[in-house]
């Protein structure tokens, strides 16, 4: 779990990730969980569809302030919006409400393509804010952050330990795999395939199983008692208060235009 530095890196700075030159970079993680958290409260108890434009406005400038790379962010958010088309599909079909247009005999209503909408921009600001805050942690970052705002500590070492090990078990899993094809094995719908995958699921769980017994004898051997030791010590700064007090404006605004839409 320890940071390695190219030559053209500084060294990591008080949270624990490689200093990138990004304005969210330099704030204290407690910062941007909570930050994160608080945001998507609030974009959630909002349902005005200009309000939830500013919030997927906001949720975008907090992107570009942590220095995510536009492709691959685009791409996630892509994966999250698959997930959740047939619904928004479905729902303009299935809400009650004012017609708005007929297809094949099927009536859509106004108030469910709205609703629809409304979903729509909803998860994709949370998810947005989400990666821009907290999705550009590195992990370790993570866990110490939320140990430091008094988490659960089985949780936060059950969240770090599978975060470093699903990709262990997962380069295991494809050296059995080519382990099988070098012996000719090709996958089929018989028994003797189906046979063997299940003897490799069960391969990848021993092996899993092996392989957590000796990390935790390795981390024993190294004075591990149960508690991972913080390496950096957290200090909220002037530019946490800064960001706070900006976002915290932003999000009040966004209130105050939910709650005078409501009232008119």
């Amino acid at each position: 779990m320890g940071h390695i530095l190219t030559a053209g890196q500084k060294t990591p700075d008080a949270t624990g990730k490689t200093a990138t030159g990004a304005p969210l970079s330099r704030l204290d993680p407690r910062t941007r969980i909570l930050a994160a958290v608080t945001f998507a409260i609030v974009t959630v108890g909002c349902s005005w569809i200009p309000v939830l434009l500013a919030a997927l406005a906001v949720a975008a400038g907090l992107a570009v302030l942590s220095g995510l790379p536009v492709g691959p962010t685009l791409r996630r958010m892509a994966a999250m919006d698959g997930f959740i088309v047939f619904l928004i599909a479905l729902l303009p079909f299935t809400t009650p409400g004012d017609p708005l247009v007929t297809i094949w005999g099927v009536t859509a209503s106004r108030q469910g393509l709205m609703l629809a909408i409304d979903i729509l921009l909803t998860a994709n600001a949370v998810v947005l804010a989400l990666l821009a805050l907290v999705g550009s942690m590195e992990p370790v970052t993570l866990g110490h952050a939320l140990h430091r705002l008094r988490m659960p500590e089985a949780l936060v070492h059950l969240m770090m330990f599978t975060i470093r090990y699903v990709e262990v078990l997962h380069a295991e899993y494809l050296r059995l795999r080519q382990a099988m094809k070098a012996r000719g094995f090709r996958p089929s719908t018989d028994w003797h395939s189906l046979r063997s995958l299940g003897y490799l699921v069960g391969m990848v769980l021993v092996r899993a199983v092996d392989r957590s017994e000796r990390v935790l004898g390795a981390m024993k051997c190294r004075g591990f008692s149960g508690r991972l030791p913080l390496l950096h010590a957290y200090a909220y700064g002037p530019r946490d208060a800064a960001f706070a007090a900006v976002l915290g404006a932003a999000l009040l605004a966004l209130c105050l235009a939910e709650v005078s839409h409501g009232a008119a």
